[in-house]
């Protein structure tokens, strides 16, 4: 029996021979010619005004915090149920994470409990799109716009899902993107800062190259080039750059394959789900989804532990995800405690997650739907 890994990073067939002509074309840094491409690709997909490539979906978080100019003191509303990049970027800049509870449903920030959350002290909302799902953009931009918010977006699973019919990542005066190996498009480490107003991208390209003016004078628009403001070396190699641009011109084909393997699981699964007790993704009607992440949410801890239990047994990897932030170490640290999310500590008890990538064949994907539905599940629960 061979062994479902949970995710394999997709491989369209041109990666290496355009690595291949980066190296030997060159220069091989930062905003070189395949890294402009991306960039252009990026923005007519998403409708953004700028893109621009970071070595990371954490730099790219970090970058808005510094563009927010986040002081100590400062307070930004995020859900606890996200990667600890989302907070980190927060807490680098001496600002303060507010917690707050997620969507029993969608699983994202639950925005009928954000203004209760707000102070004098708050700056910004930082949304995250879990599963490529779109939070309620229309009653969060209202409430950022009644208080005067910046509002960033974790878009980190969500290129190409949609609210409303516009992209995810358009909301926000920032969002961020992921090309992790375990995002729909990779070049194995790698991000994106989507900037939607054009007042902050001359100041986003100074803080991406180490608080100097040096993009502007690579385009020729100063003789020289100076320390001119905080920042960092935020550039990825343009051999990153160049495996991504692959990708990105095979998205339609990567796109059409994992939603066809999201479709069978949500057919195919429904009527055992729904004797079980399992839930199945929520995704609203007026929400387009990526085909990021197709989860189950099990009845209980119990019932989540027998069936991962069994399918490693049966060389199946599926994986659970995010533990509260508010109940970590950092967590508690910043006063979170018990209860104060129940929603997030419930879900997290209880999600799992089941391989799906790019080259899952039908045979395997179809090996996964029997053994989870052969699974001794146990333990419902009225959460």
């Amino acid at each position: 029996m061979t062994p479902i890994p949970f995710n394999r990073a997709a491989v369209t067939g041109l990666e290496v021979d355009y690595v291949t002509r980066a190296i030997t074309a060159g220069p091989i840094h930062g905003d070189g010619p395949f890294t402009r491409d991306c960039h252009q690709w990026l923005e007519r997909l998403t409708g953004s005004h700028k893109a621009l490539l970071t070595t990371s979906c954490t730099h790219a978080l970090e970058m808005t915090a510094l563009l927010l100019d986040l002081q100590p003191g400062d307070e930004v509303i995020v859900p606890p149920f996200t990667f600890v990049s989302t907070v980190n970027a927060i807490v680098l800049r001496g600002a303060r994470p507010v917690f707050v509870d997620i969507r029993p449903d969608t699983l994202n920030l639950d925005e009928r409990l954000i203004e209760a959350a707000l102070t004098p002290r708050t700056r910004a909302i930082l949304v995250v799109h879990y599963a490529g799902v779109a939070c309620e953009m229309d009653a969060i931009m209202a409430i950022a716009k009644a208080h005067g918010l910046a509002v960033v977006e974790d878009n980190a699973h969500g290129l190409f899902g949609t609210y409303r019919k516009k992209p995810l990542g358009t909301f926000g005066t920032f969002a961020t993107l992921s090309f992790h190996d375990t995002k729909n498009l990779s070049c194995g480490e790698g991000g994106a800062l989507m900037i939607n107003d054009p007042a902050h991208v001359e100041r986003a390209e100074i803080i991406r190259e180490k608080g100097t003016n040096r993009t502007r004078f690579f385009r020729g628009q100063v003789d020289k080039y100076t320390w001119c403001d905080i920042g960092s070396s935020y550039l990825p190699s343009d051999i990153l750059a160049a495996y991504l641009l692959a990708q990105l011109e095979s998205h339609d084909r990567i796109q059409r394959r994992r939603h066809a393997l999201w479709n069978r699981y949500a057919e195919a699964l429904a009527p055992w789900a729904a004797d079980a007790g399992v839930r199945l993704p929520t995704v609203p009607d007026h929400c387009g989804h990526p085909a990021h992440i197709f989860y189950l949410l099990m009845p209980s801890l119990e019932a989540r532990t027998a069936l991962l239990a069994h399918l490693r047994e049966r060389l199946i990897l599926a994986v659970f995800h995010y533990l509260p932030l508010h109940l970590s170490d950092m967590g508690r640290r910043l006063g979170g405690h018990d209860g104060q999310c129940p929603v997030t500590e419930s879900v997290s008890d209880r999600l799992v997650r089941l391989p799906l990538f790019f080259q899952l064949s039908d045979d395997d994907q179809g090996r996964v739907i029997d053994e989870v539905m052969a699974a001794p599940i146990r333990g419902r629960d009225r959460g």
